[in-house]
């Protein structure tokens, strides 16, 4: 749930408006750039609404004029107010819809209350200044974001558009993506568009680094081949791991499949061990997060062994012993418990307080009453559990033929905190 709901800005207006919130997409040549419907809008208006750039390209319009600033919900609450009683229209660049305002209003309004009238967007004049066809196209944007899963996604796609900002430029972005392991691939940075002085600069993506460019700026990748995710359940071999403490191969797909991460996930892996897990789900969820909590210098040697060998941009390493390393973490929409370190019932504790509604606890047991406590803990909390045993055994070649050796069992249980309390 976004935050502008939780606060009650989403909801609905109460209050019939005057009329539609009407948002209208305007591109750097302003006023000229306007179909006759969108300049006529723009001329009705009772309020006009924009960033100080396009409230500039009107400066003679009689409207009271808002200007769009950091507290999106403090413009809401006073769009609010003015649009039961006049007639509301909101500048917002290229395509409203597309990383612009436009999704917060019809979010906080209603669709019925919001209508878009779009402007090409700067990944579409970037595109076509180009002359790339699209239709395939990953658009990220870097602006005012964290960088780790914008690198993710990128890393997953052929062709993508970047939208940037002060922060993340050209030049950082293009060091996040070789870090994590993109190839040096064909680079554009198109700055300006639509202004007189536009300008397209094509290098390679190593090439960025130290560069500097017009904040106004898009950064579009063409490459020849593309990052895959992991698998689940790759062979234990393709981590390295100590003396055979790793969750094994197909005890560590079911796990992760009891999890039922989506895209967008947060996710903590507590006792992250080597980072076989955590890996596998980061490979998994691109636009997500996942922190691998591990205390052992040991493991945590393994682990960024394991993390040179499978980049994943979107997996942060936590040093330190849960509970108390969780405590600075986002709150998770997904749990693994592979280790505990004696400290299960805080640990537990934990994450009752803090997974979101409906999200999943996976925990990995080896011992009847390490699975047990978990069950009691969770039938008191008033969450749902299933439990499974998963025993595998692995065909050995011996004496002409194949034998099968047995591993140790592993209890899986997985349980779901209710949607309401």
């Amino acid at each position: 749930m976004s935050s502008a709901r939780a606060s009650g800005e989403a909801a609905p207006a109460e209050q019939p408006l005057a009329a539609p919130i009407m948002v209208v997409g305007i591109g750097a040549d302003g006023p000229e750039g306007l179909s006759p419907r969108a300049l006529a809008l723009v001329e009705r208006a009772e309020v006009l609404c924009g960033g100080e750039r396009h409230l500039a390209f009107f400066p003679e319009h009689p409207a009271r004029r808002v200007a769009i600033r950091a507290n999106v919900e403090t413009l809401l609450r006073r769009l609010r107010r003015l649009a039961v009683r006049k007639r509301v229209v909101v500048l917002a660049s290229g395509d409203p819809l597309c990383f612009g305002i436009g999704a917060r209003l019809v979010e906080a309004f209603g669709p019925e209350r919001v209508r878009v009238l779009p402007h090409p967007s700067a990944a579409q004049l970037a595109f076509a200044r180009l002359g790339l066809p699209w239709h395939d196209a990953v658009v990220l944007s870097a602006h005012g974001r964290e960088l780790a899963p914008v690198v993710a996604r990128a890393l997953a796609a052929r062709t993508v558009a970047i939208l940037t900002d002060p922060r993340h430029t050209p030049a950082v972005i293009a060091r996040a993506l070789l870090e994590a392991g993109m190839e040096p691939c064909q680079a554009y940075v198109l700055e300006r568009l639509e202004h007189p002085d536009e300008r397209i600069t094509a290098l390679r993506l190593d090439e960025l680094e130290g560069r500097e460019f017009d904040p106004l700026n898009v950064l579009v990748l063409r490459r020849e081949r593309v990052w895959q995710p992991l698998s689940l359940g790759l062979p234990d071999d393709a981590y390295a791991h100590r003396a055979g403490m790793i969750t094994k191969a197909e005890v560590r797909a079911v796990a992760i499949s009891k999890l039922r991460v989506a895209a967008e996930s947060v996710v903590w892996d507590i006792g992250a061990g080597c980072g076989s897990v955590a890996l596998e789900v980061a490979g998994l969820i691109l636009g997500g997060r996942v922190y691998a909590v591990e205390r052992d210098p040991e493991q945590l040697a393994l682990l960024e062994q394991n993390r040179q060998r499978h980049p994943r941009p979107n997996l942060e390493v936590v040093t330190g012993e849960a509970p108390a390393a969780l405590r600075a973490l986002p709150d998770p929409d997904a749990v693994f418990v592979g280790g505990s370190g004696g400290q299960l019932g805080t640990i537990l504790r934990a994450v009752f307080r803090r997974l979101r509604p409906g999200g999943r606890l996976v925990l990995n047991a080896v011992l009847l009453e390490t699975v047990s406590e978990a069950q009691r803990r969770c039938a008191r909390a008033g969450w749902p559990t299933e439990l499974c045993q998963v025993a595998v055994a692995r065909g050995e070649p011996t004496a002409g033929g194949v034998r099968l050796a047995a591993a140790n069992p592993v209890f899986i249980l997985a349980a779901q905190r209710p949607e309401r309390a």
